[in-house]
């Protein structure tokens, strides 16, 4: 495996607010030195909502010697605006890149399932129901793939005429996208659970095998006893109040952190023997699921974060996250 990451969020918007609040340039500058030098990363796939949040968090990767793989991760954009940011995202990938920081350019992530106009829905609540409905689901899925196939063959051009690196789409398999023009097959669903446990290994092999690097952009699993036979699914144990706020936990959970280490490292393992370009776990932190003395309140216990966020904005190492340093040692 040529590199190894994390994620981090800088803020997917939601209900007027983001998942990362409130959003501190300095904080972000030690995070991104911690995960070079504490947990020997490679790579970082910095995701976000706001634009000005991603190219501070690409800028202050690069600086502490990272490679920065850019990837706008917009929620219920109309096609108009998601294509524009989209394209100001490439222009400012590409200043990164050409100040002598290595980039990748991810053009989008799981746009099906979190903009407006591919699959049915207002929001992308109403999408996301669309996966316990099978029958729902199965007439929705052609026309979705063929408006995400409309999308890229627009902007991947238009991208291409912007930036000069290597370009990728961090993509859901339904969405079945033609890697063909793409430098990178990248996959969102990264995940291996009860679901698909027996098949992983064929899968991996059917992704590594198509001739070009390909890169798992997002697994992980939540910190509650049980998490990792249910790591791929979307749902979460928590009820959001209107602001987008955690507001309770929809069940009760027992923390098992050592769990989530175990996880995180097999599978990365597992990419890595299995001929993997690239992996990235979900997540460095989730700032909108902090931790808290309170069991019914302890959003931590549904948080795929390697590190725990406290009431007051800061975090303290998980067991992940000490598994992680001693993995990245190892390499």
């Amino acid at each position: 495996m040529r590199v190894w990451g994390v994620t981090y969020d800088t803020g997917f918007v939601s209900a007027g607010s983001t998942t990362h609040e409130p959003f501190d340039p300095e904080a972000v500058r030690r995070d991104m030195r911690v995960i070079r030098d504490e947990l020997r990363c490679d790579a970082v796939r910095v995701t976000g909502g706001v634009q000005d949040r991603l190219e501070t968090a690409a800028r202050f990767a690069a600086e502490a010697g990272l490679e920065v793989w850019y990837c706008p991760f917009t929620n219920n954009l109309p096609y108009d605006e998601l294509m524009a940011f989209i394209l100001d995202g490439a222009e400012r990938a590409e200043r990164l890149r050409g100040s002598g920081a290595a980039v990748v350019y991810l053009t989008g992530s799981e746009i099906t399932m979190c903009n407006a106009g591919f699959l049915p829905g207002a929001d992308l609540l109403e999408r996301m129901a669309l996966l316990g409905d099978p029958a729902r689901l199965r007439a929705a899925v052609p026309p979705a793939r063929a408006a995400i196939a409309r999308f890229l063959a627009e902007a991947l051009p238009a991208v291409r005429a912007r930036f000069a690196g290597p370009v990728g789409y961090a993509s859901l398999p339904f969405e079945a996208v033609d890697w063909a023009p793409f430098d990178i097959i990248a996959s969102d669903a990264g995940y291996r659970d009860a679901t698909n446990a027996a098949a992983f290994p064929q899968t991996l092999r059917a992704m590594v095998s198509q001739g070009k690097p390909y890169a798992a952009t997002e697994f992980g699993c939540a910190t509650h006893r049980g998490a990792a036979d249910a790591a791929g699914t979307a749902a979460e144990p928590v009820r959001y109040d209107e602001h987008g706020r955690a507001a309770a936990l929809t069940a009760p959970l027992e923390r098992d952190e050592e769990a989530q280490a175990r996880y995180v490292v097999d599978l990365l393992r597992d990419y890595e023997a299995g001929g993997a370009d690239a992996a990235f776990v979900y997540t460095f932190a989730s700032r909108h699921l902090p931790t808290s003395d309170d069991p019914s309140l302890d959003f931590d216990l549904a948080s795929r974060g390697i590190v725990k966020v406290l009431p007051d904005g800061s975090w303290t190492p998980k067991a992940a996250f000490h598994a992680l340093a001693e993995y990245g040692r190892s390499r």
